[in-house]
């Protein structure tokens, strides 16, 4: 039987173990042909856009390069937040506060932050969904079996193989159609985040040379003068 008509002779709580089932596999399949769309350069985009930079005369420059290689910005906030600090000058707010180090690290760490959040987006989903759906599934299959025993020990003419069959057959399509729903959030989930640790890698690399390459370097710290080494006492010569 088809899952079209186990829910026209289901109950409410089948009906609404199928239909949490149906907008999960939706909910899922919409993030996941979003994130292919969204990592479908991978990490290739990434080592292109951050070669295209250091290739590059200038900030301004670079900017204008990058539009052709990032195509999802995941490298020209950084650069964005570098040519920011290159026009601002006036430190009139505790954001634009402290020396040109920290003023970069707080504006590199800001950038890779909302980069990595737009790779991170649906993950949850798929993990949730990955995990919870067969267990919904395997829900509405003991709520299946158990009415259909409850509706062949109320009729008469003895209890059989084929009454018991048919009904326990319908209900374990319930734990398909969950299984069906987990497999490939979760397979997408894996694929979608080893590509997202290969990124996040490149980007954090990037920051780091970012912030070695235009950061002020750090003052020496003086060292402690010398102490005058003790002068052992002779005996007097007599």
């Amino acid at each position: 039987m088809s899952v079209l008509a186990l829910l026209m002779h289901g109950d409410g709580v089948s009906r609404s173990v199928a239909a949490l089932l149906l907008l999960m596999s939706v909910a899922s399949w919409v993030v996941i042909l979003w994130k292919a769309w969204l990592l479908r350069g991978g990490t290739r985009d990434v080592l292109r856009s951050i070669a295209a930079f250091w290739q590059s005369p200038s900030l301004a420059a670079a900017e204008q390069k990058l539009a052709a290689f990032d195509r999802v910005q995941l490298v020209s906030p950084a650069v964005a937040a570098l040519q920011r600090m290159a026009t601002d000058t006036a430190n009139t707010t505790l954001g634009t506060s402290g020396d040109r180090s920290q003023r970069l690290t707080r504006a590199l760490r800001d950038a890779l932050h909302g980069a990595l959040r737009r790779l991170q987006g649906g993950q949850i989903l798929l993990a949730t969904v990955g995990a919870t759906a067969p267990f919904v599934g395997l829900l509405g299959t003991v709520w299946g079996i158990h009415q259909a025993l409850a509706g062949i020990a109320g009729q008469a003419g003895g209890f059989t193989i084929d009454r018991v069959a048919g009904p326990v057959g319908e209900a374990l399509v319930m734990t398909a159609f969950g299984l069906a729903v987990a497999i490939p959030a979760v397979l997408a989930y894996n694929v979608f985040g080893r590509a997202i640790g290969r990124i996040e890698a490149e980007l954090e690399g990037f920051a780091h040379d970012l912030l070695g390459l235009f950061g002020e370097p750090q003052a020496a710290a003086p060292l402690p003068p010398a102490r005058p080494m003790p002068v052992a006492a002779t005996p007097l010569q007599t």
